[in-house]
């Protein structure tokens, strides 16, 4: 009979520290991805910022050596990621690919004109500057025209400043969510050995003879839930990064590897101050007080 009972107390208690565990996984796991975002927020809106494209088209009349000379100087300057120049008759050919109907035979001639795509670096895709750079790029004489997507680039620099600023709100909000999670699936854990406490307690025990192996179980616990969500973002991030490559999402290793080490301490510290403020409450109940 007693074996049966302590087989029933075993898997109770295997069960309670599997919850545990299982919640600071789950916690810290969306805690670490939370993280993630907010680290690669700025590449991710660069990302999107260097597709712009900035359109330059070519008078008939302009020189090889003028175009070569426009190119180079783009290239070498501070703001460009990169140039590709399209030629009246690429732009033809791909207009041809794209519709599927030759509409140079119907017209008789190409009415399209050389062009020089430009995308620009992140820090410079600004309604400010890409006015300062088109003003610039226009004054030259064998410029016809300088486009780009004006509307496209003043909502996108909205919207990434409304995404920042909501991301890190939700960031600083679901930070304290998970030390309530964490900290209430502990307090469930020591509940079940409340009786324990005061018992150890009434047969001489100090408080922290009593604390010290509930601390150290929760923060091996903690542990564990750490190094199970850190699996989990590490699968999630490699498979990000194998998706979208352009986002180069373990480029700054050194703040994925600060990220993984924050999550780690994270996990450990709110077990133990949990741990430590649950095991606290129930030494300063008295004995009638524990059945409520």
């Amino acid at each position: 009979m007693s074996s049966s009972f302590e087989k029933h107390q075993k898997r109770r208690l295997i069960s309670s520290y599997f919850s545990v565990v299982l919640s600071i996984a789950l916690v810290l796991f969306l805690l670490g991805l939370l993280g993630m975002l907010v680290l690669n927020a700025k590449t991710i809106s660069d990302n999107f910022k260097e597709r712009v494209v900035m359109s330059i088209y070519l008078k008939d009349s302009a020189k090889q050596v003028e175009i070569d000379q426009l190119e180079k100087s783009l290239a070498l300057s501070k703001y460009v990621k990169e140039t590709k120049y399209v030629s009246k008759e690429d732009a033809a050919n791909f207009m041809k690919a794209e519709y599927g109907d030759d509409f140079l035979d119907d017209i008789g001639y190409n009415p399209l004109q050389n062009s020089m795509e430009v995308n620009l670096k992140a820090d410079f895709v600004t309604a400010e500057k890409l006015n300062e750079i088109s003003e610039t790029v226009s004054g030259k004489k064998f410029v016809e025209e300088v486009r780009y997507d004006k509307d496209l680039v003043s909502i996108m620099n909205s919207n990434v400043k409304r995404i920042s600023f909501w991301v890190l709100v939700l960031s600083a909000l679901f930070t304290v969510i998970a030390m309530l999670l964490i900290n209430s699936s502990i307090r469930l854990a020591v509940y079940s050995k409340r009786f324990i406490i005061k018992t150890m307690q009434m047969v001489g025990a100090t408080k922290q003879f009593i604390r010290r192996p509930f601390i150290w179980k929760s923060i091996r616990l903690g542990i564990i839930g750490a190094i199970l969500a850190l699996l989990g973002m590490a699968i999630v991030l490699y498979y990000v990064d194998q998706t979208f490559p352009e986002l180069s999402l373990l480029k700054n290793q050194f703040l994925i590897i600060g990220l993984f080490v924050g999550i780690f301490i994270i996990g450990i510290l709110i077990t133990w101050i949990s741990t430590y403020f649950a095991t606290q409450r129930f030494l300063n109940l008295k004995t009638d007080q524990l059945y409520y």
